[in-house]
């Protein structure tokens, strides 16, 4: 299986990876919240944002596994 992490993250200091987990879960947790309070606003905003919450939360999930970015020119 091929791992999708650099060479940086293996020199990185471990006071820099607690801290870029917590702010992940952070903004998990964020958006979550928003998501649910919305619901209480008004269902159709409710819905909007779940359509919203769902990139937001594939774009942490992607940058957590630090996939690169394609280079599409050839």
């Amino acid at each position: 299986m091929q791992t999708l992490t650099t060479d940086t993250a293996d020199h990185e200091p471990p006071a820099q990876r607690v801290r870029r987990h917590l702010v992940r879960v952070a903004v998990v947790a964020n958006t979550i919240f928003v998501t649910a309070w919305c619901y209480q606003m008004h269902i159709f905003l409710g819905i909007t944002a779940t359509f919203l919450a769902k990139h937001i939360l594939v774009a942490v999930l992607v940058a957590g596994m630090r996939v690169p970015i394609r280079d599409d020119k050839k």
